[in-house]
């Protein structure tokens, strides 16, 4: 796998140089997050815009979907009616964020080369400016919370997951997400 981010030492920049299997990889991770984002989301396309965007009228209970319900925690656990205003007023514009920081390592990535049919041998070179690096930071978290929901992941759990077989289909999944982190740790390092 990638040897991860790197800083530029002229620009100061985060460099990573990625596979075409790798870049392919992250792409298909953050549509899918924006799938997953947009999925129980469909505002009418006729809508006023001034409107849309004077609605406040967003969900006021917990998505029934995990990973939803993970990147989106109740904020007042102990009140229902706060975390319901909360909900309301705060998950459309957090989701619109989430999706719109995958959007955006999908056009790096398609920016730095990678096309609609990748072709083997080919390398991606990405370069991030401080801005960019934030985001995809923030939106490999949310790839990594999105997997260890789906596979149960808890703190402390590290020697469960040491112990899987390679014939476990869990044990692909589990290292994509121990490779995000990889990635997300070089990645700060690059920026400090």
């Amino acid at each position: 796998m990638s040897a991860g981010f790197r800083r530029h030492r002229r620009s100061g920049a985060a460099l990573a140089t990625f596979t075409v299997f790798e870049a392919d990889l992250l792409r298909s991770l953050a549509a899918q997050l924006i799938e997953l984002l947009r999925h129980e989301e469909a505002a009418p396309s006729d809508a006023d815009p001034l409107e849309q965007m004077l609605d406040f009228s967003g969900p006021t209970t917990a998505p029934d979907d995990p990973v939803l319900a993970r990147l989106f925690p109740t904020a007042y656990a102990e009140d229902d009616e706060a975390a319901a205003d909360f909900r309301r007023f705060t998950e459309a514009a957090l989701r619109d964020g989430k999706a719109a920081g995958a959007a955006a390592v999908i056009e790096a990535l398609e920016e730095a080369g990678l096309t609609a049919e990748p072709e083997d041998g080919v390398f991606i070179d990405v370069e991030l400016d401080a801005a960019a690096t934030m985001t995809w930071l923030r939106t490999f978290t949310d790839m990594r919370l999105a997997i260890a929901t789906r596979l149960g992941i808890e703190d402390g759990d590290e020697e469960r997951w040491a112990e899987l077989d390679d014939d476990d289909p869990r044990a692909q999944v589990h290292d994509i997400y121990d490779w995000l982190g990889f990635l997300q740790e070089t990645l700060v390092r690059s920026a400090a």
